[in-house]
């Protein structure tokens, strides 16, 4: 059977193949000798008959240049012989996968110093403009820092527009490989198989990447998007955009994320998001005016609703930690907690959730206790959650072991352990609203 096909596959590739507008059988023993030598992983047997192929058979398979830049790049470790198969590929198969092949070239290009910076740019463009899910995690990174340098000063919308783009395409990358995640671990006396265990891990490193490369865009974009440069932004183009539901829904959530919720124009936007597009997302923000404007249960009814509409377990796990953030903001301790444990009930892995927590408990260590030990463990309770959010969630690596280090600086001091009559490892049961059980230990001073 497997000959069968094998003479399948090579009548077919006569009948298609074609040099100088004529058949080229040439071309055929040659691709089929190469491929043949490849895959047994004779490299330096396959490589005159691959020559031969880029030579006299450019457009012959797409595998002559997906093999060919192993040959390349890793066995003669020829850059610019690599540099000819990503050209070659780009001019004899522009349909295969062209948004990855752009951002492996301009990959290759900057690892080998081969190229100057308006021309790697040039080439992150065309990937980005193809499809950015395609593209690798640091070169949507370069990417947007390119389009941050070129535009910060001139054209700050733009940048704000591609931060929209980049981040949302990151987004949906997350939202996948948490959704892979989430099934594979989701059963704890499940015991994964191999193949298992190898998705997992890739899955995991992936996640871990996206989630650096959203950190670093946070940081580039907080930078230019202050409110103060917002403001007379949205400002300006709000009679033009004031029915475009995409502008408006990233215009209020950058003025959300930013702390500008004050500013009139938040709630302008906000009212005008809600009507241009009824949707959980609208409705929430719209919640959030509400709110501000004294009507906790009209607030309160709105956030259920936007909610309720929603279908998909990872989006309503956002909107319950987006409604846990607005609490946390009113100084709504418990409420915040209780909602984010909410959004744990549907992503399990939400290290965000675990972080808000944290963040929760840390806020209220001068509440909770009648002592310096007392007040100093609340940072043990937010240890603990900064911990968990580490270790379910991957795309948090970067983030979470800032907020660790931080609590854990935070701790009691073996003096003050010692003072206070207790020893490490004891219980010690936490005040106030929190409530918590953690065991005793100190910041190591």
């Amino acid at each position: 059977m497997k000959k069968i096909t094998f003479l399948l596959a090579v009548f077919m590739l006569l009948a298609t193949a074609k040099t100088n507008g004529q058949e080229n059988q040439e071309c055929i023993i040659k691709y089929n000798l190469f491929k043949g030598d490849y895959l047994s992983k004779k490299y330096n047997e396959s490589f005159d008959n691959w020559m031969y192929l880029m030579d006299n058979c450019k457009d012959l398979s797409v595998n002559i240049y997906k093999y060919g830049s192993t040959l390349a790049e890793d066995v003669k470790k020829s850059p610019a012989l690599a540099k000819r198969v990503y050209e070659q590929r780009l001019q004899y198969f522009p349909d295969k996968d062209p948004a990855k092949v752009h951002s492996d070239y301009a990959t290759y290009l900057i690892k080998n110093k081969l190229a100057s910076d308006d021309e790697i740019f040039e080439l992150l463009e065309k990937a980005y403009k193809i499809s950015p899910q395609d593209m690798g995690a640091k070169n949507i990174y370069r990417y947007f820092q390119g389009v941050t340098d070129k535009y910060k000063d001139v054209n700050p919308q733009k940048v704000f527009d591609t931060y929209d783009d980049v981040l949302e395409s990151v987004g949906e990358k997350l939202d996948d490989y948490t959704k892979k995640i989430n099934d594979l671990t989701k059963d704890s006396t499940k015991t994964l198989s191999n193949k298992e265990k190898r998705y997992l891990r890739i899955y995991t490193v992936n996640s871990k990447a996206l989630g650096q490369i959203e950190g670093g865009l946070d940081a580039m974009i907080s930078e230019i998007a202050t409110c103060e440069r917002l403001i007379p932004i949205y400002t300006r183009d709000f009679e033009t955009f004031k029915n475009d539901a995409v502008w408006l829904r990233r215009a209020v959530s950058r003025m959300f994320n930013k702390g500008c919720q004050e500013d009139p124009l938040f709630e302008k936007l906000a009212k005008a998001y809600a009507e241009a597009t009824p949707s959980p997302d609208s409705y929430s923000f719209y919640a959030g005016i509400l709110e501000k404007n004294g009507d906790s249960k009209g607030a309160a009814d709105m956030r259920e609703k936007a909610f309720q509409l929603e279908t998909d377990p990872l989006k309503k796990a956002k909107y319950k930690l987006q409604f846990a953030e607005a609490a946390l903001k009113r100084g709504q301790l418990s409420k915040a907690r209780s909602l984010a444990r909410e959004s744990l009930s549907f992503n399990p892995n939400y290290g965000k959730a675990y972080l808000l927590i944290g963040r929760a408990y840390q806020t209220s260590v001068n509440n909770c206790g009648d002592d310096e030990f007392e007040k100093r463990m609340v940072y043990a309770a937010a240890l603990r959650q900064a911990q968990k959010a580490y270790s379910v969630d991957p795309s948090v690596s970067t983030v979470a072991p800032k907020y660790i280090r931080n609590y854990r600086a935070n701790l009691p001091s073996k003096k003050v352990i010692f003072t206070a009559g207790k020893s490490e490892g004891q219980s010690h049961t936490i005040k106030c609203w929190i409530g918590e059980t953690v065991k005793i230990q100190s910041s190591g001073k």
